[in-house]
């Protein structure tokens, strides 16, 4: 199983921007406790981070084909980004949203997600681990799709 990872913009600045907010640990931070948790799940990771919306979006695109489920932290996009929304929309591939901080006590405009409603669930403010939990959460939800359920 391979899940993609997709991080937007300003999170190859984690670990320096706003630690107050973020924290200090980095985007490879990130990557090693993902990596960690996906050999224990038997499960390739595939971690990308872009500023740039487009490739984002490309990103989502190859992850019909290439991936059974995506992990994605659309950052700002995700208040304003339907492109982004209807790229997640349009690959049928099951994805969770992540959120380092809670977008929920933060300010108002940031309290919306336009991304989530594409998205089979979401975590927010639990740090870089709701990255890990979104790895568990996918990893359950792939294998009740791949496991024919019995009658009896």
């Amino acid at each position: 199983m391979r899940i993609f990872v997709i991080n937007g913009p300003n999170l190859n600045l984690l670990g320096s921007r706003q630690p107050e907010i973020y924290g200090t640990a980095d985007l490879s931070a990130v990557q090693e406790k993902l990596e960690d948790l996906a050999s224990e799940l038997d499960i390739e990771v595939q971690l990308f981070q872009s500023n740039s919306e487009g490739e984002i979006i490309d990103a989502i695109h190859r992850a019909a084909d290439e991936a059974e489920g995506i992990i994605i932290n659309p950052a700002a996009y995700t208040h304003y980004s339907i492109a982004i929304r209807d790229a997640l929309q349009a690959v049928k591939v099951p994805a969770v949203e992540v959120h380092i901080s809670s977008i929920h006590s933060r300010e108002q405009f940031r309290s919306i997600s336009v991304t989530a409603p594409a998205c089979a669930g979401g975590i927010w403010g639990m740090g870089i681990d709701g990255y890990c939990l979104a790895l568990r959460a996918l990893a359950g939800m792939t294998a009740r799709e791949r496991t024919p359920e019995t009658s009896q």
